[in-house]
Order: C-alpha cells, then structure tokens, then sequence
C-alpha cells in the first residue's frame, strides 16, 4: 500500500525557509514513491501561478520551479479557494495540472485512512 502524505504550505517569500522546506518535503516524498497532496495557502498561493516559483530564491535550497515541476509530475496542488480569491486570481490564472479547492476538500483529504499531514 502506498502511504499518502499531504502537505500543507502556509508561507511563501515572507518566510522563505518555511516555504522551500515543504516544497522540499513534498518533492522527495513524490520521489520516494508518496501519494503526495500539497496545498498552497497564505503567500505560497501566489506559486500557483506562471512565473513566480521561477523568482523565488533561497540559498542553499533547489529551486523552487524544480520542486514545483517534481511534485506536478508525480503529485497534485492544490491551492486554498479563499486565499487565491484574496490575491484576485482563479482556475485560468494557475499553471497546468493546479486546482482551486476549499477547506471541505483539505478537511476529506487529511482524514482519508494512512494519510500523514504536515503544515508549514
């Protein structure tokens, strides 16, 4: 059976060590074989769109579009309803292969049976 991690990220470029580590987490549980869940909320939404994990930069850490293209391509992302409607964005703005999901959603995917979660 495979174990299912889901991670929440609270925090984006106001606390850049926060944010890179659960992108970090998230990327080598997908790479260890996880189903992996991340869900960006607070500043981390703004990862959701085009071009901005590419800006972002932390040293010492992979590059946040790596992390982000790692967990696309094994995982899923979701970012908070509330905080993507905050920053005035939606479903067309966010890249390919993210979706838009609210609390009820989070709440069904933390409480599924083996599920792990972990909030940054």
């Amino acid at each position: 059976m495979t174990r299912s991690l889901v991670v929440k990220a609270t925090a984006g470029a106001d606390a850049p060590e926060r944010c890179s580590q659960a992108f970090t987490v998230a990327a080598v549980a997908v790479a260890a074989g996880a189903d992996v869940s991340l869900w960006l909320t607070g500043e981390s939404a703004w990862f959701a769109l085009p071009g901005r994990a590419a800006q972002f930069d932390l040293a010492e850490s992979a590059p946040l579009q790596d992390l982000l293209d790692a967990i696309l391509a094994g995982g899923r992302i979701t970012v908070c309803t509330q905080c993507a409607a905050r920053r005035s964005f939606g479903p067309p703005d966010v890249l390919p292969g993210i979706r838009i999901a609210g609390a009820a959603t989070f709440v069904d995917e933390i409480l599924a049976d083996g599920v792990q979660a972990l909030v940054y």
